[in-house]
């Protein structure tokens, strides 16, 4: 887990997208961007805030004292211990000429138990009614995340968390609570962060909370199924979000006139060879199971035909109502970018007797061709620097879902490889929690002063 702080993707890639490069002239800055253009930064509780005895538990507090789980073994134990500091932060914030922060509530905070019937948190609630009052104060927009890869620790032992229907319910019930709650203050929510992540990595590959696949994928999984598991989860996934978008539409948003949304995360893919139909097709499977597995549902009420065809009866399919509460589902759409690939397509199917989420849409995804990589090694081997791929994956969004608002989100730490990789604006010294501030802060500063 890094716990560096503020990471601004949405500003950051946008910006070199922008300008081709991301040195910023003296003509270039905030003004330069659409009236209503907002930036901002992002975390997450499990990422940020710290204070584990003061919540319940939930499965990252589990797996990452799974040992290997974690690239440095590191836990969410403090990481930047937010919650005892976010008004020092949230001056820094300010301090750069941000207009948002955006931060997930921790459903284990809120509700140690899973339910209201368990016992609401009162402390729990204290502190975002302060957090949420502090960025208001401090002339932040707060764009608040209800679910952000936490699930309580007690749903996974009761039920297995988002594998059993049972989580729906528990999920609508909590974000209720945080409709009633917040509501008055906070008008965008989105109802979960990057659910293909949730679902691919932590029941397909197993490398992220639950940690759950199957034994062909990785034998340091001690039990799941890759080639049902992150459908299941992703189906109950979807029913409860859509479930929880009904419900504030009907029963807040009259009064409270904010709106809801989700958080979406995908690569860029381009074809590996520009002149292969096969290459070509590679690429829109690519979108298909990565974008297209949440974002299709949301938009249309129904999975791509790409992943109906290839997953077969191992993808689950929607009743009518569900497909009707879910087709528009979203107010406006948060898009997490990190970098692009390369797609080819694999010289044979994958082995029938081995499926999983990871070989269902039989491409091999690489950012490289030749050797050369398709843009500037990043912070970590598998990301690398490519702005046009916002450019691109933005357009393409708008071509085949519409044109709703769409805000590029990000937040926090690298899950997985703990505070090795450090990203954010702000340097944290580990043995202190002291902030310091980097060159790309005042960078950002400077280009977001207000005139």
């Amino acid at each position: 887990m890094d716990r560096a702080l503020l990471v601004p993707a949405l500003l950051l890639a946008a910006l070199l997208a922008c300008s081709g490069g991301g040195v910023h002239g003296a003509g270039f800055n905030r003004y330069s961007f659409p009236k209503g253009f907002i930036f901002g930064t992002g975390s997450s509780a499990i990422q940020y805030e710290g204070a584990v005895n003061l919540r319940g538990k939930n499965i990252w507090d589990t797996f990452a004292r799974t040992p290997g789980k974690i690239a440095d073994g590191s836990n969410p134990d403090t990481a930047n211990d937010f919650y005892h500091r976010y008004k020092d932060d949230l001056k820094l914030i300010t301090d750069m000429n941000m207009d948002t922060f955006r931060f997930s509530l921790a459903w284990s905070r809120i509700l140690p138990n899973g339910t209201i019937a368990g016992g609401i948190n009162k402390a729990g609630v204290d502190f975002y009614n302060s957090l949420i009052d502090e960025v208001l104060a401090r002339g932040l927009t707060p764009f608040v995340t209800i679910f952000h890869f936490d699930t309580p620790q007690v749903l996974e032992d009761k039920y297995g968390g988002f594998l059993s229907e049972k989580i729906i319910k528990d999920y609508v019930e909590y974000a209720e609570l945080c409709f009633k709650l917040f509501g008055d203050r906070v008008k965008f929510w989105t109802t979960f962060n990057e659910p293909m992540i949730f679902c691919a990595f932590g029941y397909g590959s197993g490398s992220t909370a639950p940690g759950r696949c199957s034994p062909y994928v990785s034998k340091a999984c001690g039990a799941g199924d890759s080639s049902t598991e992150p459908y299941i989860a992703g189906h109950n996934l979807l029913i409860a979000h859509a479930e929880a978008v009904r419900l504030y539409r009907t029963r807040y948003q009259p009064a409270q006139r904010g709106q809801v949304g989700i958080v979406q995360v995908s690569h860029w893919f381009i074809p590996y060879d520009a002149a292969s139909d096969a290459d070509r097709h590679a690429v829109k499977r690519s979108l298909d199971f990565m974008l297209g597995w949440f974002m299709h549902p949301v938009a249309f009420g129904e999975y791509p035909a790409t992943m109906r065809r290839l997953v077969g009866r191992r993808l689950p399919e929607f009743t009518k109502e569900q497909s009707d509460m879910l087709k528009g589902s979203y107010d406006f759409l948060g898009l997490n970018y990190y970098t692009s690939n390369y797609a080819q397509a694999t010289a044979r199917a994958p082995d029938r007797r081995q499926p999983s989420y990871g070989t269902d849409h039989r491409v091999n995804q690489t950012g490289y061709r030749n050797g050369v990589p398709i843009g500037p090694p990043a912070y970590t081997p598998i990301f690398f620097n490519y702005p046009p791929g916002l450019r691109e994956l933005l357009l393409y969004i708008r071509r085949i879902y519409g044109n709703r608002p769409i805000y590029i989100t990000e937040n926090g730490f690298e899950f997985g490889d703990g505070f090795k990789d450090r990203f954010g604006l702000i340097y944290v010294d580990y043995a202190t929690l002291a902030r310091y501030r980097k060159k790309s802060s005042y960078w950002i500063q400077d280009f977001l002063q207000r005139h």
